[in-house]
């Protein structure tokens, strides 16, 4: 085949290679690379309509250069956070709604906008195991929102998110604290829950923390030698006697008055 008549083949399918990639490009993707502004606002909208957020959220971001300082600007950064939020993708959602708060502080959308944000926040926490850093800066972001708007639509829920991670971080405290009890460090398990109830002393846990205090304070007198047993079970009772006055009808009372009956007749003896 002679030069030019290999040119011309080669021009031919390479023509046919652009025309199928063309032909073969969505509807959506012609337009999310195009420029007609008004007909990818109306896009966007139909796709977040339907429930596509992802390609929703990938067109109003196309649009926020184009739409930049017009009356719809305000709209598509808040539907580009909405888009993210909707399918899902917190971390960007979080980021986007921060930027609305900041660049339209007086928008229509902000009261919802700020609500988002902080249920971004709220979702991207982690169990009680693990870091509590983003659970402080949710409730602190949570309790400033409630500040600013002390009784409106999101207040219920505002309200629940504090109770949750409140108990977050109280099971956490006590958990970590009760560890030492685990592994049997009857000492240290003293010390950490009472600093848990001197530091915290409104734990939901408090019942459970002062439970554990009590039962430390007896095993670790329980297993020292018999010269340090008496002071040690005298703490003992004294923990004992603090949590019957503060919970008579405690789940653990029976066997708290066992043990203390049992100690008793341990520090009778000694006095024998």
């Amino acid at each position: 085949m002679s030069n030019p008549e290999t040119r011309l083949l080669t021009a031919a399918v390479c023509l046919a290679a652009v025309m199928t990639a063309w032909s073969c490009k969505s509807q959506y993707q012609i337009m999310l690379e195009g420029h007609d502004v008004p007909a990818k606002y109306r896009m966007a909208f139909e796709l977040f309509d339907a429930g596509k957020y992802a390609k929703a959220a990938n067109m109003f971001e196309s649009l926020k250069l184009a739409v930049q300082g017009t009356l719809q600007d305000d709209t598509v950064q808040y539907y580009a956070a909405y888009s993210h939020y909707c399918y899902g993708d917190m971390m960007s959602a979080e980021q986007a709604f921060d930027s609305f708060i900041g660049a339209f502080p007086r928008s229509v959308f902000v009261d919802k906008a700020r609500f988002m944000y902080l249920d971004c926040l709220y979702e991207s926490t982690y169990r009680y195991e693990l870091d509590q850093t983003p659970t402080y800066k949710a409730l602190a972001a949570i309790n400033e929102y409630l500040i600013d708007y002390p009784d409106n639509d999101y207040t219920a829920q505002c309200r629940a998110m504090i109770e949750d991670l409140e108990e977050r971080l109280d099971r956490k405290e006590y958990e970590s604290a009760k560890l030492y009890y685990t592994i049997e460090d009857y000492k240290a398990a003293h010390y950490a829950l009472k600093l848990v109830i001197k530091e915290d002393a409104d734990n939901i846990y408090r019942e459970d923390i002062m439970y554990y205090a009590v039962m430390s304070a007896y095993k670790y007198a329980q297993n020292s030698v018999a010269a340090k047993q008496r002071d040690r079970y005298m703490v003992f009772t004294d923990e004992y006697f603090t949590f019957v006055t503060e919970f008579p009808e405690s789940r653990y009372r029976k066997e708290l008055d066992a043990l203390a009956s049992k100690v008793q007749n341990i520090l009778n003896k000694h006095k024998d």
